[in-house]
């Protein structure tokens, strides 16, 4: 019989876990992530942007995110507190994003906090319910010159992120 101490700390970090691919979903475009983070009668409430089954969410952002451009989301402060077989979980989302609107292209900082109802089903910890609050959101023009030319000369050709499969992490799974 193992520990419970230990046990809680697997069952965090396989909370953790699910999270954080649910990120490198959005950020890659890889669908099947989000997808994976949720039970199939899951919840989905993004703070007013939409409100109903993950899985029309997930479909939802099958057909948003690989048109997407740059985006990156790093999750902050997780709390996680379980309780049997359901656990709560809160994170922060601070999301970098850029974007373009009726031509002009600008860079868009956004911080929400995930308040997340997980549930060990059969032996797989994963959403049951999410709900979002958006806590606040910066806008600023396109200006990219990497510490004004301190970091990297102007012409440096830099390797980039991409969505799948086309980013680096998918070409290092391929070795």
């Amino acid at each position: 019989m193992t520990d419970p101490r230990i046990q809680t700390l697997l069952d965090k970090q396989e909370i953790t876990d699910v999270i954080n691919l649910y990120l490198r979903g959005a950020d890659r475009a890889e669908i099947d992530l989000i997808a994976n983070a949720y039970h199939p009668d899951a919840v989905e409430d993004h703070g007013g942007v939409y409100h109903g089954p993950a899985s029309d969410y997930v479909a939802l952002m099958a057909k948003m995110l690989p048109k997407g451009g740059i985006m990156n989301h790093l999750a902050t402060n997780i709390v996680i507190e379980i309780n049997g077989d359901v656990a709560r979980a809160e994170h922060y989302i601070l999301a970098f994003a850029r974007m373009k609107k009726e031509g002009e292209k600008f860079d868009t900082l956004t911080l929400a906090r995930a308040v997340d109802r997980f549930e060990r089903r059969d032996g797989k910890w994963k959403i049951a319910l999410r709900r979002l609050a958006w806590e606040w959101n910066h806008e600023m023009p396109l200006s990219e010159s990497w510490g004004r030319g301190m970091m990297f000369p102007a012409d440096t050709e830099l390797t980039r992120g991409a969505k799948h499969p086309h980013d680096v992490l998918y070409q290092m799974a391929a070795n």
